[in-house]
């Protein structure tokens, strides 16, 4: 099976392995079974965990092999999908790595398969927000496009839909990147790099190297976007084959998309354009006007005109669990920032606010030192309320430097009565937990779903009386 050229469609009869049967598996078994492939996915959890979906892909000729993974060797499999969320220290990739069988994610997959250019997205934060502003601009520009990947929406359904005409604007995460081959995108975002998901990549160094994968298959015709205030991130215009646009919010650049006067600047091939006041973003925080100016870096190169992006960033609300206003309460407001999943998040969301805050904070620890958060909650936070696996971690680096007004809550329900309780009017109730939710949640989506749902039922109650 020749699988090195940039699409592949003769799959009728080729046995694939899907890893993982989370959304992105079920949608790679799903195309590749549609497409005459001879498919056999497998996930450690069971039928009944996995639910009524995945027998519906028994229904179509799917092999499922439920509760264990399933031995790979070159006679019973030709290629390897895995879910981004499977590392390549589990069984099946590490056998197929070491026969040399290819292993592909969702994402490459996807790419193979669509017949239009991506933009591809990533960073550690502001991955969600800049991605779905980017479509937004893209749509109110009359241009026809899809949003998804790591966002939420896996992509090898949707593109193969696709005219040449569309644009793929994709939320890319390491995971992602890892298992890329030819993954290609006409125009590539890096928003910046700061530590996370260690566990998993073991060191910056390696957390860096997968980030940096999104740049190595462009060409000088491509697009490199770069956040020139990171420098992590800046450092990669070495790597870049693509033309390198910067965007910052801090220094006026000789060319790119930057901040001059209190106004959004294009400076691109000789043509400096003020494109709006920053006052007139409507998504808050010094960190969403980074991402603003990303969006801008990444629609401008793809020729859209000034006066749409214009127009959206005025009106652009954010997107769900960043920053996501849920109410106001006896003049106390409840802010949903659950996808706030490391340190630097939940820093760059105390930041956005001048009010005094409550924060809460706490889940899964993904390998995080928080000693710069906790010197930023010293500074910015009255009081502390911790939930979780990694509570203990977090009050241990806050107690270091001094801080000691610490609420330890049982369950998260009662932590955020208990930061209700707590604020006062004019006070901001921040649930920006800095860690991710699988101590006790299957998503971020599902713990910030259930904040809002308290805080309404909160303010349901008091409006009762």
């Amino acid at each position: 099976m020749d699988l090195s050229g940039q699409t592949f469609m003769d799959l009728y009869g080729r046995k694939i392995l899907v890893v993982g049967l989370g959304k992105s598996g079920q949608a790679a078994s799903r195309v590749l079974r549609e497409k005459g492939a001879s498919v056999t996915a497998c996930d450690i959890r069971s039928l009944e965990e996995l639910g009524s979906s995945v027998k519906r892909l028994i229904d179509r000729g799917v092999k499922v092999v439920a509760g264990d993974y399933f031995s790979v060797n070159r006679e019973n499999t030709e290629l390897v999908v895995t879910s981004p969320g499977i590392p390549r220290t589990e069984s099946p990739l590490v056998e197929a790595e070491q026969q040399g069988i290819p292993i592909w994610g969702e994402l490459e997959l996807a790419y193979r398969y669509s017949p239009a250019p991506f933009v591809g997205i990533t960073g550690t934060n502001g991955k969600t927000t800049t991605t779905a502003l980017v479509g937004e601009i893209l749509k109110e520009a009359g241009c026809p496009c899809i949003v998804g990947g790591n966002i939420g929406l896996p992509l090898v359904e949707e593109v193969i839909r696709l005219t040449p005409d569309h644009i793929v604007v994709a939320e890319v995460s390491s995971f992602q990147l890892e298992s890329i081959e030819k993954f290609r995108p006409k125009v590539a975002a890096i928003l910046n790099i700061t530590p996370d998901h260690l566990d998993r990549h073991y060191s910056m160094e390696g957390y860096m190297a997968a980030k940096a994968r999104i740049l190595e298959n462009q060409q000088e015709q491509d697009f490199a976007v770069l956040n020139y205030d990171d420098m992590l991130t800046r450092m990669l215009a070495t790597q870049a084959r693509g033309k390198v646009v910067f965007f910052s919010r801090l220094r006026q650049l000789d060319q790119g998309v930057y901040v001059e006067d209190n106004q959004v600047v294009v400076n691109l091939d000789g043509q400096k354009v003020p494109l709006l006041p920053t006052a007139e973003i409507r998504i808050p925080g010094a960190h969403n006007l980074e991402n603003a100016l990303a969006a801008v870096a990444c629609t401008w190169v793809l020729g859209i005109s000034p006066a749409k992006i214009r127009d959206t960033l005025r009106v652009f609300p954010g997107v769900p669990h960043r920053l996501e206003f849920v109410a106001e309460i006896n003049g106390v407001q409840f802010i949903n920032d659950s996808k706030g999943t490391n340190p630097d998040a939940a820093i760059k969301a105390l930041e956005a606010y001048p009010n005094p805050l409550i924060l809460i904070a706490g889940g899964k620890n993904k390998g995080s030192d928080f000693a710069e958060l906790a010197a930023k909650i010293k500074e910015r936070v009255r009081t502390l309320v911790l939930v979780g696996q990694a509570a203990p971690d977090i009050r241990e680096a806050v107690e270091r430097v001094g801080y000691r007004n610490i609420y330890q809550a049982s369950t998260f329900e009662d932590a955020v009565l208990t930061a209700a309780r707590l604020a006062q009017p004019g006070y901001v109730v921040l649930l920006s937990p800095a860690c991710a939710s699988w101590d006790m949640f299957n998503s971020y989506e599902e713990r910030g779903d259930l904040f809002k749902r308290i805080v309404q039922d909160l303010n349901t109650r008091l409006q009762k009386g």
